[in-house]
């Protein structure tokens, strides 16, 4: 099944492995049983193998020794190979294996851990490359509420993947193709007759000036008119519209980069206008394949089981949405060899991108079969809400600018410092940096411990609380815990190397065992592209942290050593969630 390499920090992979031999034994006439390996909620071991019944169905009737799910189940266990992963081994109910953990391993693989780094715990994914197409906003319109959750939930899938050894592909779709950009740049040349007079400072606010646009444009038949022939001009390559349309693009580039530099966010811009040379060539390849059929003037692609077509060509001749993305399918296939398209949007997008995925199936370039490579995948997720139950929108109805609510945060978060006193102990910079870290921690942990499917409610109080799942709480949990090792003034990096991890106490043992279960839980972050799992892990390491420490006395007692190392271990692996989760520690409080 898998060598060492692909096992990576899998404990659960681990036994997979053992139980994969213990399976072909117990029933050679099955080579191919997948073993079913999985952590145990009960208390009868940490894993369980849950093969015995559905291993049966497949067996019984023909020759075989065994009479039974509860048989089949000691006859698994029985054929176990010998492991020191492996300290007993015991089947309830319809056959279940369930494995206690050697706790002589457990430590000096958490050891290890901490002597290789925590990289050498990273899963191991069966997919080289990935292109995860996230953020998007539109050009010349302000990042707003509804960028965050695409932006946090994207960046948080890419840094899950790329530590998993994937090679990611970070894509932003920006809108910066399309009839909207005639209002602008007819707008443009109307304030600004010599183009190199535009710029930031001359524009002003981009938002403001899109508005200013747009009102010119609904009002104005003639003005309207004259956009309509400048987005033609522009599709068409004149060096005049290619000037303006450039520098709009330029200005509101910058805006989003200060928005992305902010949140930590790296993004590498494939707007549309990158996939436009592009599309001709690829509706003559469907129309090749007889998928693209006429239809009330316009070109279209019939999908099986949906009341509407997919338009690829307008009855104008012009082109949209689909057009623009089955291209980038097609191109990130063809010429960018991803294996897996991710897109992060929201869920009201669910039909546009199923109809696409359906075409690109049609077209043969993606398996029929789902869980097959090359495949796509969308990610949707839901609303922002305000206390009001209401799409999250300021008292003048207008959508929350996203720097305004990072702005916020910091603010909020920074005064709760002072009011601590800590613009006394500490310098300027480490309050600023501090109050920076919490502030914008906490509005993207408050988004992604969501099950990123569901809506949730924006409130300051309640991401800001120090107490219950928060950014804030888990920050300062890791600050404590950088606390203690500093207090015990003991050199760790020689300590790793000359102590010994010993999981005595039954909370050690459980603190342990929750480390254990890192790799496997972001394979399971990735595989199901929920952030969440992450956020509900590092939720409960902290939590397990708390016991072991409310029990376990560490600096001064006879196993300060091994505990120092288990405060370690706890602290590297809440230092690897946070980073994957977009989120810079607090190493004092």
């Amino acid at each position: 099944m898998a060598n060492n390499e692909e096992i990576g920090g899998s404990t659960k992979k681990q036994l997979a492995k053992l139980f994969e031999t213990a399976l072909r034994i117990t029933a050679p006439s099955e080579p191919d049983v997948e073993p079913l390996v999985a952590a145990c909620t009960a208390k009868f071991g940490d894993y369980q193998c849950n093969n015995a019944m559905s291993l049966w169905a497949k067996i019984k009737g023909k020759k075989t020794e065994f009479r039974g799910p509860p048989a089949l189940g000691q006859g698994i266990m029985k054929n176990l190979p010998p492991s020191e992963v492996i300290e007993s081994c015991s089947v309830a109910g319809p056959g279940f294996v369930n494995v206690v953990l050697s706790k002589t391993w457990m430590a000096e693989k958490i050891q290890k851990m901490l002597i290789d780094g925590i990289d050498s715990w990273a899963p191991k994914l069966s997919v080289k490359r990935a292109v995860v197409d996230f953020s998007s906003p539109n050009i010349a319109k302000e990042m707003h509420v509804g960028h965050l959750r695409s932006t946090i939930i994207g960046d948080t899938l890419a840094r899950l993947l790329e530590f998993s050894k994937v090679d990611v592909l970070r894509r932003n779709h920006v809108g910066d193709w399309g009839t909207q950009f005639g209002m602008l740049i007819e707008f443009l040349f109307e304030n600004f007759p010599n183009l190199e007079d535009v710029n930031e400072q001359a524009i002003g606010d981009l938002q403001a000036f899109y508005k200013a646009s747009k009102q010119r444009f609904d009002a104005d038949s003639e003005f309207k008119e004259r956009a309509q022939k400048a987005v033609v001009r522009l599709q068409g390559g004149d060096p005049r519209y290619r000037g303006a349309w450039t520098q709009i693009c330029d200005i509101s580039r910058k805006e989003f980069d200060r928005v992305y530099q902010r949140l930590g966010v790296h993004l590498e811009e494939r707007g549309e206008s990158f996939y436009n040379p592009h599309i001709p060539g690829v509706i003559k390849a469907l129309s090749d394949k007889g998928l693209v059929e006429e239809s009330e003037g316009a070109r279209v692609i019939f999908i099986e089981g949906v009341n509407i077509p997919l338009i690829v060509v307008k009855s104008d001749g012009g082109y949209n949405y689909a057009s623009t993305d089955l291209t980038a399918i097609w191109y990130r296939l063809n010429e960018e060899k991803a294996e897996w398209m991710i897109y992060v949007t929201d869920v009201g997008q669910q039909q546009h991108f199923d109809m696409v995925f359906k075409a690109a199936k049609r077209a043969g370039w993606l398996p029929a079969d789902d869980g097959k490579y090359p495949k796509a995948s969308h990610v949707g997720f839901g609303l922002v809400l305000g206390d009001d139950g209401k799409r999250f929108r300021t008292r003048a109805t207008e959508v929350v600018r996203l720097v305004d609510l990072l702005d916020e945060a910091k603010t909020r978060s920074k005064a709760e410092l002072v009011e601590r006193g800590k613009d006394k102990e500490w310098t300027e910079e480490e309050l600023e940096q501090t109050a920076e870290a919490i502030g914008y921690g906490a509005i993207k942990y408050a988004d992604l411990k969501n099950n990123r499917l569901t809506n949730y409610t924006f409130n300051y109080d309640q991401m800001l609380n120090d107490k219950g799942n928060t950014a804030v709480y888990l920050l300062y949990a890791h600050a404590r815990i950088c606390s203690i090792i500093r207090k015990s003034g003991k050199d760790m990096e020689g300590l790793k190397k000359t102590g010994k991890l010993v999981l005595g106490h039954a909370d050690e043992r459980a603190l342990g065992l929750h480390l254990l279960q890192f790799a496997e839980t972001v394979e399971e972050a990735c595989t199901n592209l929920l952030p969440n799992v992450l956020c509900e892990y590092l939720y409960n390491l902290s939590e397990y942290f708390s016991k072991f420490y409310s029990n376990c006395q560490v600096v001064g007692s006879a196993e300060e050593t091994s505990r120092l190392l288990l405060c370690e271990a706890t602290a590297v692996v809440m230092r690897k969630c946070f980073f994957l989760l977009g989120i810079k520690p607090v190493f004092k409080i």
